[in-house]
């Protein structure tokens, strides 16, 4: 086993602003490594939602009185806010505030597909790409006659960038693929991906859902066109998402949805649209979940971004350590001392993974079980499901001995 290296996250610290990890189960403490799917919200960013609603509570853009003007400009600063977060010099014109990276995927395969892509055009995917990416992309080439295409993944669970240069070809209009893999904890060469893109005339979108919260992220040094991020995922509220576009590209685009704030002047007969980015946030908008994903941010950036992909890493290798000292679990994903996100999918032999989940639910340890949206890559590697532990910047390595303990038992069982 590995020594063990240095700290660079105050964990115990950290953990204090986090009350549901204190809930206990049968006497036994929670531990909670299904981060790959939502974090946990921390007390400041529950206490600015509790702050806007008790003395903001007003729309935005709709009123001259002292409330709507500060939720505005709260508001109006967490666009800002985030552009700045994720590398985006034009600030909030270059941010719009979407449901999840679902629907930024959807605003762009609407928005853009539909009036860009037909028969003769190509998409290119890649085989580990989340169904929110992979399904939205497959039913727009369905729509425009677009055909669809995908980047082998290799044995190791990495990109086979060869095949990449081979697919990306000058009839390919869209790329869209993962930053990091939710499955695999693949960190890919997303750069790379949108050099050889841009080189044949190509837009690229990534989906930066797993990467956002776990690593610094700058979408101008990547050369992104758009790049999506989910609040939920970096100790944000549910309900809220980023979408980052080139400014001439989301200006060129037509909006996605319809209605209220998003337009600047209507007759019975025409309508224009607003400014961005409002012109692609019909209605009344995320304002206190933007607000508090602003706050999300405060704290995330307060810890060091480097700090916690640091730590992330750390605990995934260690898990990954302790997972192969027994000959009966398979590991998906890049091999140990690989670069890796911060989650490890497995499967114990002879024991499936919703009843391996089950088993570690009763030692009150969290974690997925089933093909985690992505279900052809599971089909790829011959599995119906896997587990996966994810970990975020309030987890221990104590923690993963609780899910070596449950693993155990698992095994026990089944024997």
């Amino acid at each position: 086993m590995k020594a063990r290296e240095s700290a660079p996250l105050d964990v115990e610290t950290i953990r204090e602003d986090f009350p549901i990890l204190q809930r206990e189960f049968d006497g036994e403490q929670v531990v909670y490594l299904d981060n790959a799917a939502t974090t946990h919200t921390p007390d400041p960013v529950v206490d600015a939602i509790a702050h806007y609603y008790r003395h903001t509570n007003a729309n935005v853009h709709r009123g001259l009185h002292h409330l709507s003007q500060e939720a505005s400009i709260a508001y109006e600063d967490a666009h800002d806010k985030l552009a700045e977060f994720v590398g985006a010099s034009g600030g909030r014109e270059e941010m719009v505030f979407t449901k999840n990276t679902t629907e930024s995927e959807n605003l762009v395969a609407y928005a853009w597909g539909l009036n860009e892509l037909g028969p003769g055009d190509e998409i290119v995917l890649t085989e580990m790409e989340h169904h929110a990416s992979l399904v939205t992309w497959q039913q727009i080439g369905k729509k425009t006659g677009a055909d669809v295409k995908y980047i082998r993944v290799d044995e190791d669970g990495r990109l086979d960038m060869d095949h990449a240069k081979e697919i990306i070809t000058d009839d390919t209009e869209m790329v869209s693929v993962l930053h990091v893999s939710n499955t695999l904890g693949t960190v890919n060469p997303v750069g790379d991906l949108a050099d050889i893109a841009h080189d044949h005339g190509s837009l690229i979108f990534v989906d930066g859902a797993q990467a956002v919260p776990n690593q610094p992220v700058d979408v101008e040094a990547i050369d992104a066109d758009f790049y999506a991020f989910s609040g939920h995922k970096m100790l944000g509220p549910t309900g809220i998402g980023g979408l980052y576009g080139k400014k001439h590209l989301l200006e060129e685009m037509e909006p996605f949805n319809y209605g209220g704030m998003m337009i600047e002047k209507v007759t019975y007969e025409e309508s224009s649209w607003h400014d961005l980015p409002w012109k692609f946030e019909a209605g009344t908008p995320v304002i206190a979940q933007g607000i508090a994903l602003a706050e999300a941010v405060d704290y995330l950036e307060d810890l060091g971004m480097d700090n916690i992909q640091r730590h992330e890493e750390q605990l995934a290798a260690y898990a990954q350590d302790r997972l192969t000292e027994f000959d009966d679990i398979e590991i998906y994903g890049p091999p140990v001392g690989e670069e890796r996100a911060g989650l490890v999918a497995f499967n114990l032999d002879s024991v499936h993974a919703h009843d391996l989940a089950s088993i570690l639910n009763d030692f009150a340890v969290a974690t997925r079980a089933g093909d985690h949206c992505t279900q052809p890559l599971h089909d790829k590697l011959g599995v119906a499901a896997s587990a996966r532990a994810s970990f975020y910047v309030y987890n221990t390595r104590e923690e993963i001995d609780r899910l070596i303990d449950g693993i155990d038992a698992a095994r026990e069982l089944f024997a």
